[in-house]
């Protein structure tokens, strides 16, 4: 995903699932070009990637781990294989877990995993259906809310928080939120 566009790849940051979703590249490539200042090619960009990842959880209260280091970065892309096997915001459950499993997790990894998004926005154009279409799928307050910052037409770029409680904070409210009929993605 760190890789760009050149004459013999197409980046997989332009595949949908991460196309305006993903953002800080510019973080990592800073924190790469100060590495190799005092460790030329002796650090890998994925190495810092998975610190950069640790480092942040652990910003915002959420849990530490050690990373194993010596990940050699990639030369290539797919762009096909980034768009075929990441998940989408509007998979079901049947195929959310049935993608997880293919990579050898199981549902529990799954829900566990999906708690990442106490932290993290969505663009527009990822819940608008949901804010302005389910019904009794999501509290009528919430999707209000949520219109202020999505309006029925364009604007699909806009950001709104995963969660709108505690936005920048690793807790667990997302899933209390979900309880709640409160969750902003339909998956």
């Amino acid at each position: 995903i760190l890789l760009d566009d050149s004459s013999s790849i197409t980046s997989e940051k332009n595949a949908r699932p991460n196309s305006g979703s993903v953002r800080g590249y510019e973080v990592i490539d800073a924190a790469k070009s100060e590495v190799e200042k005092i460790c030329p090619q002796v650090v890998s960009c994925a190495d810092i990637l998975a610190v950069a990842a640790r480092d942040a959880s652990v910003a915002v209260g959420g849990p530490s781990w050690t990373v194993k280091l010596g990940r050699r970065d990639s030369t290539t892309a797919s762009l096909t294989l980034a768009e075929s096997d990441l998940p989408s915001f509007r998979d079901g459950l049947d195929r959310l877990i049935s993608r997880f499993a293919g990579k050898g997790l199981s549902a529990r990894d799954m829900v566990a995993l999906s708690g990442a998004h106490t932290i993290g926005q969505a663009q527009c154009l990822t819940f608008r259906d949901r804010i302005y279409n389910n019904g009794s799928d999501i509290d009528a307050g919430f999707a209000s809310t949520r219109r202020r910052r999505c309006p029925a037409n364009g604007q699909d770029g806009n950001l709104a928080p995963l969660d709108l409680v505690t936005p920048n904070s690793f807790d667990y409210n997302y899933f209390k939120n979900l309880i709640q009929k409160k969750g902003l993605l339909e998956s």
